[in-house]
């Protein structure tokens, strides 16, 4: 079975972006283990507004890459680009399927449905060494506690912080 990975970055005080959706205070100098992360992927499980706003990167940051954007503005499948509305029904068949693990990018909204409904195994969390005070949180309207176990923490010379744990599920 393939795995379905969190990979995101949030600010010390679990915002993944400013209130209006910016991400300007994320750090940029470093590789942080993007590259190899990227490498163990072949899907990329992504929000409508998290989709749009990569869209105005300079690079399109999912080449190579299935992409599942979901939004209740259903468009036309586009490459490899498809849009669908039911998150965890679409997370879950991917997750018994064949191939390499999935990139859960966010935002909020995915990651929540996502966290409520079991399907994410593991989270790789980026601590940014600041405090933005209002903006997008990571975790929103979760159900029930979910308990997580270490796998991996490494702190960086930038002052960030990176943390890989296994969501443990109810047995």
């Amino acid at each position: 079975m393939r795995k379905i990975k969190l990979f995101i970055a949030s600010s010390l005080d679990g915002h993944i972006a400013s209130e209006d959706g910016g991400i300007d205070w994320l750090f940029s100098d470093a590789d942080y283990g993007y590259s190899s992360f990227y490498d163990s992927i072949d899907t990329v499980l992504v929000g409508r507004k998290t989709y749009d706003k990569a869209l105005e990167f300079e690079k399109y940051p999912f080449k190579g890459k299935k992409v599942y954007v979901f939004t209740q503005r259903l468009a036309d499948k586009s490459g490899d680009v498809e849009f669908a509305s039911d998150a965890a029904k679409i997370a879950k068949r991917l997750s018994e399927s064949q191939g390499k693990d999935i990139w859960l990018v966010g935002g909020s909204e995915i990651v929540t449905a996502l966290l409520n409904a079991g399907l994410i195994d593991e989270i790789i969390l980026s601590i940014h060494p600041i405090v933005l005070g209002r903006g997008i949180p990571l975790f929103s309207n979760i159900h029930k506690r979910c308990k997580m176990t270490l796998i991996k923490s490494t702190a960086f010379e930038s002052g960030l912080v990176q943390l890989h744990y296994k969501v443990q599920r109810d047995t």
